[in-house]
């Protein structure tokens, strides 16, 4: 089949971008045919005959940014200028996508998070008349969803919050929903009474990933680890939910000044740098400021992150919540322990209890027991390598790409 693929921003470390491309792999593989209309191409080799760059998807065009803030952070008195804002842009919208649609000879849609999270209203609402009015199957893939974000998608409009509830996610006959977690599942049978797919986060655990080479060999002492350091490593970006305080922390009750923490990410989507000014001041209470290395510059957001775990000792991943986790299995790929919190709603039901070799915290609370428990691992790289090892094969079983494409084999058959 030709597939169709409508996503705000592709070619990124954001999980949706992510996992599209694990997709895309997978779907090529199957014998499809994939195009891709975008809104970013981030870093990306463009290929002109598939890939399709339409701005005004971008999270942060000028309409998608002016639409969220008065939806959720600056309303007007008075919606009604919003709503019929959102009603002629998504026309305009709606109509490129059929444009695209009948260029290409798209059989089958993949919308990527779009009809789930109302992070750029104009495209979803597009994507949902476009299937009204041409019948054009489609699949969904849901990754998280506006009543788990907290206040951030409500407004102080009801008309608003209702348009919300009204359209995301997409409820239309025959539309195939995937969804990331167990706890996606449950939801859609419990809200709406439909059965979606589960189809997890996977990894490709067939290539050679996160270790030693020539290349990689100075990565660490680029960013500041000095050969006889040994770095643990926060492989995420800055926002608040990825609990890096924690780590933090665990670096100030760990008392060792070889140790390093490097953070990988960067505090592009933190709004107005608040969480990452906060760890800041922490570091700078805690006296860590040597301890604690902002990786960005040197990463440069790569999404091949092998580089960096190649000459890790650990990771910390003390998120408090999370849609999957990709940054799990990514260490497990990696073969590098893990020290994580039990994040909300999915570690436990989808990761956990698998049946991994861990040291888990709850609610973010370092005991004593718990840092000796890290400790003992950190400095025994033998022990480290024995839990690598483990780790990998459980998540060869769970979390590969043999599993994606079996799940994907079934979603595109119509």
């Amino acid at each position: 089949m030709r597939i169709g693929i409508i996503i705000g921003r592709i070619g990124g470390v954001d999980g949706v971008a992510l996992e599209t491309e694990k997709w895309i792999d997978i779907l090529k593989k199957l014998g499809h045919e994939v195009f891709i209309m975008s809104g970013e191409f981030e870093f990306w080799n463009m290929d002109y005959k598939h890939d399709y760059l339409f701005p005004a998807l971008s999270f942060f065009s000028a309409e998608a940014e002016w639409e969220q803030r008065k939806a959720f952070f600056e309303p007007d008195k008075d919606p009604d200028h919003l709503l019929a804002h959102v009603e002629e842009w998504s026309n305009m919208i709606e109509r490129a996508i059929v444009k695209w649609v009948n260029k290409k000879k798209i059989d089958v849609l993949l919308s990527e998070n779009a009809s789930a999270l109302p992070c750029q209203l104009s495209m979803g609402i597009a994507i949902k008349k476009l299937i009204k009015n041409t019948g054009l199957p489609i699949v969904t893939h849901d990754h998280d969803f506006y009543w788990e974000r907290g206040q951030r998608y409500i407004s102080a409009h009801p008309e608003i919050n209702q348009y919300v509830e009204d359209n995301f996610p997409l409820l239309l006959p025959d539309v195939k929903h995937a969804v990331i977690n167990t706890f996606g599942v449950e939801t859609f049978k419990k809200r709406f009474n439909i059965d979606a797919t589960l189809v997890p986060n996977v990894m490709d655990f067939n290539r050679i990933y996160g270790v030693p080479t020539p290349e990689n060999q100075f990565f660490m002492k680029d960013v500041g680890v000095k050969k006889n350091e040994i770095a643990l490593l926060q492989v995420t970006r800055i926002v608040r939910r990825k609990g890096i305080e924690t780590a933090i922390s665990l670096i100030d009750k760990l008392n060792d000044k070889k140790l390093k923490l490097v953070i990988t990410g960067n505090n592009n989507d933190d709004e107005n740098k608040e969480y990452y000014n906060e760890l800041i001041d922490q570091i700078h209470a805690l006296n860590l400021s040597e301890q604690i290395i902002f990786a960005a510059h040197k990463v440069l957001d790569h999404k091949d992150l092998s580089d960096v775990y190649a000459h890790g000792r650990a990771c910390t991943y003390f998120s408090t919540y999370e849609g999957f986790g990709n940054a799990f299995v990514e260490a497990v790929l990696a073969k590098k322990p893990i020290f994580v919190n039990n994040y909300k709603p999915v570690y436990m039901q989808d990761i956990g209890s698998k049946g991994f070799e861990t040291i888990m915290i709850e609610d973010g609370k370092l005991t004593n027991q718990k840092v000796q428990q890290m400790s003992d691992i950190i400095y025994d790289p033998k022990r480290c390598a024995e839990i690598g090892e483990f780790n990998f094969e459980l998540g060869k079983k769970h979390f590969s790409y043999d599993v994606l494409e079996e799940k994907l084999n079934k979603l595109f058959t119509f």
